[in-house]
């Protein structure tokens, strides 16, 4: 198998996987989006919603698991 083949596959199941976890337990995620630092703007006519809290704490998490990944792979 082409190297871009495999790690599409693995991409895809890494989706799949996500995606089961936030269908299964979303409930539980009710918090992600409402931290401290996610900006929230509403008006009569406009809503402004900026997660940047949210973003960061995922952009550390993957960035953590990446590095698991290269590490031991």
């Amino acid at each position: 198998m082409q190297p871009i083949g495999k790690m599409m596959v693995i991409l895809g199941v890494i989706l799949v996987l996500v995606g089961l976890v936030v269908w299964l337990a979303g409930d539980k995620f009710s918090w992600f989006g409402h931290l401290p630092g996610d900006i929230r703007i509403e008006r009569k006519n406009m809503r402004f919603y900026a997660p940047f809290m949210s973003m960061l704490l995922l952009s550390l998490l993957f960035s953590l698991l990446l590095w698991l990944f290269r590490r031991f792979f």
